[in-house]
């Protein structure tokens, strides 16, 4: 993408590196981090959790011809310096990220690469111009928690080396080691704090937005025509010497393979490149599993079940989708699959949610429609038996089947369905009782069940046509209300709550439906009228009292916008799905289907994050990308629509 040199866009859009197992490199496309969680090398240190900000950013500068040129840019709250965005010329993301910059006399193309299954990142400076030129690197170190911030301290970050063109840094006492080499020139001593970077992304967000970094001193190399500098930034003593050829080579090889793939359709290929930045590596398990996103997700039960069916299913990738499937089973207790993995050692597991382990059906059982594997679903046969014997008995936070035959759950003080903020105590949207999805799920999950055991003759001691019957039975008198759409829950005393909200349209979108065609018909179109923008659905209709127009603010007032209309553009993929469904997946739906997710991939390509899916968008009027910068889910969503229809064959 060419620059137009608007600093204010620059600011606001931003990329990602991954590394495979948790680690990133991020920042603004202009190199000014914007956020607390941006960084030159974030690691993992208990893949994928443990992430630390080891170097915060490499401040760079140019000389040509007597004159200086720095290529630096930061935000120091009331004015941007240095202003090297001025030189910046192009942006490019695939296969390897790449920025030119160039002035009168010279220019300079810079890629940006980690490598896989390593805390390390490399930078490679090539002189693409026609004079011979000096150039100044000045790694800014931090060594902190990514949720933290660093402010000046009496710590001298120790370092030792030089000579041999690299160096070992320990920041602290007992704290781990950083490592930095670089191809040619020298390094010279020179320490400062550089002070009040000013993140305006997480003041949006509420959080503490100023920082200060450490230079202990900076590279100065010459590079002729032609040539090139690569600086090496690792915790890894090992990688310190990475080829950067190796590893461009390599990323090369995976694009053009992926490209294939995807039918030489460069959208879908630079999709399912950006979908493999969630699946990553976990220590714990030695296998594999799905980050929920970027930058402060760890791996969550609900996101990897729904997540997975584009990522890694709908794509074919059977050996990544076994061993995520393995890592969630080996955490499997009293029926319940985690909701999320915590950051650090030492913290427990979470149990909390009603909806992730029904999704492991969903994802199980589009797994035997593409690969038909009838061992791997065999040898989970008596675990899933166990989940749905927990459900109908009870478990954890009053989960059970009720006389009505629908799963119902819920206790104050928990968040148990997607819908999940809680701050200060306070649950926003509680939904205490039985949640119009979790039941279209729990259908679902039975009929799943009934059809594995007729395909694999296996004799379950649970009864699961007398569910089946009960929750159709009494399925559309307790939530198809007299206007046509579904009752968002029924409360604890049965009574239903008609909010109008998004979670309906699964009703529609999942394999088994509990609603006639016309019915179905009806929920999509009232959909469509009142939750379906540009990015994604409502999760509130406009017309509630409780809608919330913007999010963005304190913790309090981000959590209490969350799901009262905030826009998450995962939903549109259940969305369009639900409309191929009713629409008897003609052409010209699909054809439909392409045209409202135009503003999505225009938002891929040019908004937030370069190659990204944004999190969520304000309710109202659907915009900037707000939330984390790359949500899984957002992007599988698509990747299974333009894989399960063949979207790419629609002309």
């Amino acid at each position: 993408m060419k620059i137009a040199g608007n600093i204010s866009e620059l600011l606001n859009q931003e990329f990602l590196i991954t590394n495979g197992i948790g680690g990133y490199c991020s920042a603004s496309i202009s190199f000014a981090n914007t956020r607390k969680y941006h960084g030159i090398l974030v690691s993992s240190d208990n893949p994928p959790t443990e992430r630390n900000i080891l170097v915060h950013k490499v401040e760079e500068r140019i000389k040509c011809g007597g004159s200086y040129y720095d290529l630096s840019v930061n935000n120091y709250g009331s004015n941007i310096h240095p202003e090297g965005y001025q030189y910046l010329k192009i942006f490019d993301r695939q296969p390897v990220a790449k920025w030119s910059y160039a002035a009168d006399k010279w220019s300079i193309e810079k890629e940006v690469m980690m490598v896989e299954g390593s805390n390390t990142t490399i930078i490679n400076y090539r002189n693409t111009g026609d004079k011979d030129v000096k150039i100044e690197l000045h790694p800014l170190f931090t060594l902190r928690s990514y949720h933290s911030i660093l402010r000046e301290n009496h710590y001298d970050f120790y370092f030792e080396g030089g000579a041999d063109r690299s160096i070992k840094i320990n920041a602290y006492p007992d704290s781990k080691a950083i490592y930095c080499s670089w191809s040619n020139g020298e390094f010279i001593e020179d320490r400062s704090w550089y002070k009040n970077f000013y993140y305006q992304k997480s003041a949006y967000r509420g959080l503490s937005a100023h920082e200060d970094s450490y230079r202990i001193g900076y590279v100065l190399a010459k590079i002729k025509k032609g040539k090139s500098i690569s600086l090496i930034l690792t915790d890894d003593a090992d990688t310190i010497q990475a080829s950067p050829k190796s590893v461009k080579n390599k990323l090369t090889k995976t694009y053009k393979k992926l490209h294939g793939e995807a039918e030489d359709h460069t959208y879908l290929t630079d999709l399912i490149l950006s979908g493999e930045q969630f699946i990553v590596n976990r220590a714990s398990t030695k296998s594999s599993t799905i980050l929920a996103g970027y930058h402060w997700f760890t791996d969550w039960g609900r996101d990897t079940m729904i997540a997975m069916r584009g990522l890694t299913i709908s794509t074919g990738r059977k050996k990544e989708s076994e061993s995520i499937i393995n890592t969630f089973f080996k955490y499997l207790d009293k029926g319940m699959l985690p909701n999320r993995f915590p950051d650090y050692d030492g913290q427990e597991v979470e149990y909390n949610t009603i909806d992730a382990t029904l999704w492991l059906f969903i994802a199980l059982y589009e797994y035997y429609e593409k690969f038909r594997d009838k061992k791997f679903i065999k040898k989970y046969m008596a675990d899933i038996e166990d989940i749905l014997s927990h459900h109908i008995n009870g478990t954890r936070y009053n989960i059970k089947v009720n006389d009505s035959g629908f799963v119902s759950g819920g206790e104050e003080g928990w968040q148990l369905t997607w819908m999940d903020a809680r701050v200060e105590g306070y649950v926003v949207t509680g939904r205490i009782g039985a949640p119009v999805e979790i039941n279209v799920l729990w259908y679902n999950a039975l009929k799943i069940f009934e059809s594995f055991c007729g395909e694999f003759k296996y004799k379950p001691a649970i009864k699961t046509k007398k569910f089946i019957a009960l929750i159709e039975k009494n399925f559309k008198s307790k939530f198809l209300n007299a206007k046509g759409y579904l009752n968002d829950y029924i409360d604890e005393n049965g009574l239903p709550n008609e909010d109008f909200r998004c979670n309906q349209i699964y009703a529609v979108s999942l394999p088994f439906s509990l609603l006639s065609k016309k019915e179905e018909k009806e929920v999509v179109s009232q959909v469509e009228q009142k939750l379906l923008t540009d990015y994604g659905l409502r999760t509130l209709s406009p017309d509630d009292d409780a809608f919330v127009k913007v999010y963005g603010g304190n913790q309090w007032d981000r959590d209490t916008a969350y799901h009262q209309g905030t826009v998450w553009p995962f939903f549109i993929a259940e969305y369009l799905e639900a409309y191929l469904k009713v629409n008897k997946y003609t052409k010209k739906a699909k054809k439909v289907v392409l045209k409202k997710l135009k503003p999505l991939e225009d938002h891929f390509y040019n908004r937030d994050c370069i190659h990204g899916v944004s999190e969520i968008f304000d309710g109202e009027t659907p915009n900037d990308g707000r939330g984390c910068i790359q949500q899984a889910w957002s992007v599988a969503g698509i990747i299974k629509l333009y894989f399960d229809h063949h979207l790419t064959a629609v002309k």
